[in-house]
């Protein structure tokens, strides 16, 4: 017989500690709280106000055992929460300890007895008794959740699992269960529910586990009054389709057996005081970028998926499969263990390949369940049958209708899906949140307001029962509805105009639009509702670079347009913009962007008329049509001027500006770049729809302008605003803008000045990013500066190969970005090789199209130099003679460009060429006094190569 101990009650205010009945009362009713929480009670109590270390406290509370700092947290946590009002007293005395405050006082003295109810006579040194099943099975990817249910179990009297069906619920009750069994010296008992089909039968069930022996009437207070004080671990497994009566069971349990923790499983949560509810997570699937295979093997869903199919004997890790295969079905079945062991057991079978084609019939593919399993988890479907049959009529409409939300819903879009099923948005938020509570729907934690999503799995189960049982067309009607009059603005003008909230709430529904357009677009769907919605939506997948998606979706929209309407305009816009951004533009591009501007010139469109001469002008210009891309500027100015809008004014001077550097007017392009970096706005201002394509402010005006500055000389300058535009890009800035600030900025400045390191780290980005957005125009550019950068290192054979590939898609598309450049980089390539008569043909060329009319001319001064110095290398009288002229023609060029940065260049080649002749003092009077102009950039590559040879050469 145990021995009796005298124990104290402590008591301050409302609160009462009994140590002997291990209770902690609030107005005289008892608190359910965990036994290793009471211990913290205890030990604190017992400090009488002074301050207990962290380690203290682990030390008594885990004698010998390694406990994480987060354990502790979690039991003060409970302790706190059991406090309620109180929650005060516990005080948290920053990086030392806890401690209890308020009076405390010994108000009795208590007899600890020997506890009545249920008796297990064990014999010493054997461990407590226990039904637990063993694990036939590694329990994969879950040690973090083992861990956190452990301390929620010894912090808290009932600890609910919940999540949906396959989540892994039991497994992990009975694998927490078998941890800690030692720490309940009256055993841990499972009592498996799933079978009992009638509630009532819920108490007898345990008494039955348990082993009690009751007289007349079995009920929830008989069961818990004959447990007792017995200090026992009850788990109750699959609690949601008797979910009332085990919630009555647990109430009575925490009132009457005070040494006793309830462990739940269920997708149905208990609603009790005391309870403690831990959703289970899915296994960690990997990333749909996800393509290295080291970044795949250490999600834990995969590795699940490869530890089942070993243990059919089909190893799925060989470097045969394909592990980005198995990360699309792990991914698809939303990292639920039990539909991927279905997945693995099938793939075992028919192979990863037929079992990721198969997915879209995922309840006929998934069927392969093992033999020991309850029925409803045996398939897919029949797991989800289940849940599905629990709920009652008004939930089962509102769940099947919810499957129709492609990428999460609020309650307006619910409340729009369900407007003739008779429930108000207050009923409709209610059904959503016992659907949440049933683990059928999930809250979207990722957002700040309130949304809510179905699983992948679960909602392919809703959408079939929602084509059986209701008129799926009529709700895709009304799903399209709401995201129409969602979008499509009421106010005239305000299409092109959006703020960084609106594109943000935008893009969140980006997979409930493309549901939406396909349903649209179907042969039973309804094509006007379906042009509204896509002119509306064009401009956030050009902001997001979706430029192949937006050519779909627009050219799929426009037969369906009204002509000559603001529609078929913006249409015809966002198309035209697609076309630019992933090729750099084209004849059809060309054609749309003119038959837009044409619908809204002499209107008061202003927006749509600047946005499509801003098209039109990048697209001119990247044809090498200067004439017609300085027209479309002047019209674009005009607009800018008669709208008296800051933000066309601004884009206005950006697009003036380029064509000003690119006739190599660089101090008036200077002025232009510098007027648009004027124009500020805050961060929430409504926007046109080309301010964010296929530019952003300021820091595309930034980078731009830099293109003009180390020409004239001002290197360091160039460098800083080049790197400035990039520190003033946003996370959320467009992927599209990143490419032009990259081309325009700091790859060019990089390279020109001698600044290698950067240039090729950038350059290798801009690429990067080009083939992420399946640019073929971008990953030119980033080419062509790869190439230009190639021959700034001597690798001259790889700059030939990289250059004269991506002039082959500029000869296809018939779009040069920055043709004299390159083809210049071109001519030095080939003259490196020895190939002579192979460089002048191509710098020709190059000076060929610089002479027409209009032509892009900025880089003609070092155009004319790069020409003398290849003559040079042929090593007669004659070349000699004439590559002197091009040096002369080429100092005369820069200086009407005002382009101190070419002076230098062709100073430094006629300086060398006057020192070969020795003529040294020739060479200082050419260098000196070009060199003396420059006020900064003395570190740069051509400024040290100047001062190096001025300091070679005997002074004047």
């Amino acid at each position: 017989m145990l021995a009796e101990v005298v124990r104290p009650v402590y008591a301050s205010g409302e609160c009462e500690i009994d140590l002997a009945r291990r209770e902690l009362r609030i107005s005289g009713s008892p608190v359910p709280v965990g036994g290793r929480a009471f211990e913290v009670i205890e030990v604190l109590a017992e400090s009488a106000g002074e301050l207990v270390t962290k380690d203290e406290l682990m030390d008594r509370i885990w004698p010998g055992a390694i406990i994480m700092e987060n354990t502790l947290h979690v039991h003060t946590a409970a302790v706190r929460k059991a406090l309620g009002p109180h929650r005060g007293l516990l005080k948290t005395v920053s990086g030392r300890g806890y401690r209890l405050l308020g009076d405390w006082s010994t108000q009795r003295q208590e007899v600890a007895r020997p506890p009545v109810g249920l008796q297990r006579i064990r014999t010493s040194g054997q461990p407590p008794g226990s039904n637990f099943p063993l694990m036939i099975t590694h329990l994969v990817g879950r040690s973090a959740a083992v861990q956190r249910i452990q301390d929620l179990v010894s912090a808290y009297r009932v600890v609910t699992l919940t999540g949906p069906g396959g989540i892994g619920k039991t497994s992990l009750a009975v694998k927490v269960g078998r941890r800690i069994l030692g720490e309940f010296s009256d055993g841990g008992w499972l009592v498996e529910l799933a079978s009992l089909s009638n509630p009532a039968l819920v108490p007898s069930t345990v008494a039955g586990v348990l082993g009690l022996k009751i007289s007349g009437e079995i009920s929830a207070e008989t069961v818990a009054r004959a447990v007792g004080g017995q200090n026992l671990l009850l788990v109750l497994d699959n609690c949601e389709h008797v979910i009332d009566a085990v919630a009555t069971l647990a109430e009575m349990f925490v009132r009457h057996c005070p040494r006793t923790t309830l462990l739940a499983t269920s997708r149905e949560i208990l609603r009790i005081e005391g309870e403690h509810v831990y959703r289970v997570p899915p296994l960690e699937v990997p990333a749909e970028d996800a393509i290295e295979t080291g970044n795949i093997l250490e999600h834990s869903a995969v590795e699940l998926f490869i530890a089942r199919g070993k243990g059919l004997d089909a190893d799925f890790s060989s470097p045969n499969h394909d592990l980005r295969a198995i990360a699309a079905i792990c991914r698809h079945l939303d990292g639920i263990p039990l539909a991927i062991e279905f997945a693995a057991a099938r793939a075992a079978a028919l192979g990863i390949e037929q079992v990721a084609a198969g997915l879209r019939d995922r309840f006929a593919l998934l069927t392969s369940g093992r033999r020991t399993a309850v029925p409803r988890h045996r398939t897919l479907r029949a797991m989800l049958d289940w849940s599905y049959e629990l709920l009652p009529e008004p939930e089962r409409r509102l769940f099947c209708r919810l499957a129709i939300f492609s990428g999460g819903f609020t309650l307006d879009a619910a409340s729009a899906v369900m407007h003739d099923s008779g429930l108000a948005p207050s009923g409709v938020m209610d059904g959503i949140a016992s659907l949440v509570t049933k683990s059928l729907v999930a809250i979207d934690q990722r957002v700040a307001s309130a949304r809510w999503y179905l699983l992948e799995t679960v909602r392919a189960y809703a959408f079939e029962k929602l084509a059986l049982h209701d008129q799926p067309n009529t709700v895709a009607q009304r799903h399209v509805h709401h995201y129409r009059d969602r979008f499509v603005p009421l106010e005239t003008g305000s299409e092109t105009r959006l703020t960084n909230e609106d594109l943000v709430s935008r893009t969140r529904e980006i997979d409930n639009v493309r549901a939406a357009l396909d349903w649209s677009f179907s042969s039973a769907g309804d094509s006007v509702l379906g042009v509204d919605l896509t002119a509306a939506y064009a401009l956030v997948w050009l902001h997001h670079a979706l430029n192949g998606e937006c050519r779909e979706r627009c050219e799929r929209a426009l037969p369906s347009v009204e002509q000559n309407t603001r529609r078929q305009m913006h249409l015809q816009l966002a198309l035209a913009s697609a076309l630019y951004a992933s090729a750099g533009g084209s004849i059809r591009a060309q054609i749309l962007a003119s038959e837009a501007f044409e619908t809204a010139d002499g209107s008061d469109d202003f927006d749509t008329q600047a946005w499509a001469l801003m098209i039109l002008s990048a697209m001119y210009a990247n044809s090498q049509n200067f004439a017609a891309a300085w027209s479309a500027v002047n019209r674009l100015e005009q607009v800018a001027q008669r709208s008296q809008d800051a933000a066309i004014v601004a884009i206005a001077d950006r697009r003036k500006g380029y064509v000003l550097f690119a006739q190599g007017r660089f101090a008036e392009a200077q002025q232009s770049f510098e007027r648009a970096l004027r124009v500020r706005f805050a961060v929430d201002d409504q926007q046109p729809a080309f301010w964010f394509f296929p530019v952003h402010h300021p820091s595309i005006a930034r980078a731009m302008l830099s293109l003009t500055l180390w020409p004239q000389g001002f290197t360091e300058r160039a460098s800083n605003e080049a790197k400035a535009s990039l520190d003033e890009l946003s996370a959320t800035a467009p992927l599209l803008s990143v490419c032009q600030y990259l081309a325009f900025g700091i790859c060019r400045t990089a390279t020109m000045t001698g600044d290698l390191a950067t240039a090729d780290r950038e350059i290798a980005r801009l690429i990067e990013i080009a083939t992420r957005l399946d640019s073929p125009f971008w990953q030119t550019v980033g080419r062509l500066l790869e190439g230009k950068l190639m021959v700034e290192r001597r690798a001259f054979a790889d700059a030939l190969t990289t250059l004269r590939g991506a002039f082959a898609w500029c000869g296809q598309t018939g779009h040069y970005y920055s043709a004299i450049e390159f083809k210049g980089a071109l001519a030095e390539a080939y003259a490196g090789l020895g190939q002579f008569k192979a460089a002048l043909d191509a710098i020709d060329d190059a000076l060929t199209s610089a002479g027409e009319p209009d032509a892009e001319v900025w880089y003609l001064p070092e155009l004319i130099r790069i020409r003398g110095e290849i003559l040079l290398h042929q090593a007669t009288d004659q070349s000699a003679q004439a590559a002197e002229a091009c040096f002369n023609q080429a100092s005369e060029k820069a200086r009407e460009q005002g382009a101190l940065f070419w002076e230098l260049r062709v100073a430094l080649s006629l300086a060398r060429l006057r020192v070969a002749r020795k003529r040294n003092d020739e060479a200082r009077q050419l260098l000196a006094p070009v060199y003396d102009r420059f006020t900064e950039g003395f570190e740069t590559a051509d400024l040290r190569a100047a001062r190096s040879m001025l300091d070679t050469l005997p002074p004047a």
